[in-house]
């Protein structure tokens, strides 16, 4: 069996789609469009253009030349996602200064690297960095680069959004995205008791979607794909609203009304706190 067939989940391949589609976008954007407010909350499509660049770079300086600069006070979960706040923030605030032209040529440039840093990593291996919403206190390198590419489609998808560009809702792009995505649902389950035996299904619609289960057994939550018994309930979600709702840009108070949940409502509902950044 090789090394490829080992990995959970592969999309190094796809980064750099993601950054020709980012790239081709950007592009075609006119002057005013860059000033549009996105559901990234306060940032516009300039700022959140600003904040794949900071990705790029902060990927390269950290996972491959080693050079961390500022670390967080604590050492609590909250206190990291309090640093990466400030550390976006001061990053988009200094980017302000610099023009649309100087920001693509910037993405161009240091994706390029990116992709092929990420590419050069054993998918196996230890990664420099844990990937805190899935619970992990240690991740391999496919679980990072897994995490990047959710970043990458999913603040491209924040900028199409806005400029009601075609988007990137399709099986090649959005199921990767939102397979990643449920890799944070035991650890959303971690505190919650059951019944061995009791399943938990999420079914994201339409032929981009798919369905995982949670299965509960021996006092833990254990992730599938595999299809299992009747579950104990079932959350069926549009595409759409899911990657709004587990990025945090809807609330489940807001998304009532387009989920449907069968079976034990109680746990059903907790699938709806789900979060698949750090936030």
């Amino acid at each position: 069996m090789t090394t490829q067939t080992k990995i959970p989940i592969d999309v190094v391949h796809l980064l750099p789609v993601l950054d020709k589609k980012l790239l081709d976008l950007l592009k075609s954007l006119k002057p005013g469009d860059w000033q549009k407010q996105t559901i990234a909350k306060l940032w516009t499509v300039k700022d959140v253009a600003a904040h794949l660049l900071d990705g790029n770079i902060r990927v390269l300086s950290i996972l491959r030349d080693h050079h961390f600069g500022e670390h967080p006070e604590g050492n609590s979960y909250q206190d990291l996602v309090d640093f990466l706040n400030r550390l976006n923030a001061d990053w988009v605030k200094a980017m302000k200064r610099v023009s649309p032209e100087m920001l693509i040529f910037l993405l161009e440039i240091t994706g390029q690297q990116f992709c092929d840093y990420l590419k050069s990593l054993n998918p196996l291996d230890k990664s420099v960095l844990a990937v805190g919403w899935t619970g992990e206190s240690e991740s391999k390198n496919w679980t990072e680069i897994s995490r990047q590419y959710t970043e990458k489609w999913l603040h491209q998808q924040q900028i199409r959004a806005a400029v009601n560009k075609p988007d990137l809702m399709t099986p090649e792009l959005y199921y990767p995205f939102i397979d990643i995505f449920m890799l944070a649902l035991p650890h959303t389950y971690r505190s919650i008791t059951a019944d061995d035996g009791s399943i938990v299904k999420v079914t994201v619609t339409t032929d981009v979607g798919g369905s995982w289960y949670l299965l509960r057994t021996e006092n833990k939550w254990i992730l599938t794909k595999k299809q299992t018994e009747t579950p104990t309930t079932e959350i069926i979600i549009d595409p759409e609203t899911s990657w709004k709702l587990f990025s945090k840009s809807l609330r489940p108070e807001q998304v009532k009304d387009k989920v449907k949940i069968s079976g034990n409502q109680e746990l059903g509902l907790i699938a709806l706190t789900m979060l698949s950044v750090m936030a």
